[in-house]
């Protein structure tokens, strides 16, 4: 798996020029600005939801002595929690809303790559932009119950000191894995019903959480990675997955 997770990292290397070649950008712009969109009102949100939390967490600090320095550490906690919380929700959010926009890129990108008359291209199933968008919302939504899911487990599990050190690791690759499920997907819903999608991405997990790391590494960047991480992201897990498909075809 190590190696597929190299691979889905390394393929980030040619999206940028991909993009450029196949003229992509326009194809961007809705999805873009519903990434941008969606992280302002994440932000705004654990901005303005900081000051409640904090109120609620600094309750249970019954003294007066240090009483406004555990209010200010509970606001800053109540901040990150719904920004941790929010980056969850954030990729989710996006990738489902944008599922009919980039469903037609990874189209292109399988057509350059394979040739129009690939008998791989010629057995797509026939999707409309409402079954993109529903196919969109019903994978993430289930990524989402899962992730979370998997998310409390282990947060229960870091208490535990002993290997409480391993679990921001943990979380980090739970959250790769899904983000990287999502953009194999809008290649996938023209190939496979949904849970034999599930099932594909699950054989292959090591491209998911490799496109999905440099995912989550590009959120990190202030403005330009909202702008970017979509396009760059679902180019580079289009063209790994159509070579996975390429070679389940034939083999």
């Amino acid at each position: 798996m190590l190696k597929n997770i190299f691979i889905g990292i390394k393929a980030y290397a040619g999206a940028f020029e991909l993009i450029s070649k196949l003229k992509l950008w326009n194809y961007f712009i809705i999805p873009i600005l519903i990434s941008v969109v969606t992280a302002i009102a994440i932000s705004v949100s654990a901005y303005g939801f900081s000051d409640n939390i904090g109120e609620f967490i600094s309750q249970i600090w019954v003294w007066e002595w240090g009483k406004e320095t555990f209010k200010t550490i509970s606001e800053v906690f109540g901040g990150l929690l719904v920004l941790v919380l929010g980056l969850v929700l954030y990729k989710h959010i996006v990738m489902a809303l944008s599922a009919p926009f980039m469903s037609p890129v990874s189209e292109k990108i399988e057509a350059h790559l394979l040739g129009e008359n690939s008998n791989l291209i010629h057995q797509h199933r026939n999707t409309s932009f409402q079954s993109q968008l529903w196919r969109g919302i019903r994978i993430n939504v289930r990524n989402l119950a899962m992730e979370l899911w998997l998310t409390i487990i282990i947060l229960i599990m870091s208490l535990i000191p002993v290997i409480g050190w391993f679990t921001s690791l943990l979380l980090f690759f739970i959250q790769a894995y899904y983000a990287g499920f999502g953009n194999m997907d809008y290649t996938l819903e023209r190939h496979f019903k949904y849970r034999d999608s599930i099932s594909f991405v699950r054989k292959n997990r090591g491209i998911a959480i490799g496109n999905g790391i440099v995912f989550m590494l590009f959120l990190l960047i202030p403005v330009i990675g909202v702008i970017l991480v979509l396009p760059l992201s679902v180019t580079a897990a289009s063209t790994e997955t159509v070579k996975l498909l390429k070679a389940n075809h034939e083999r």
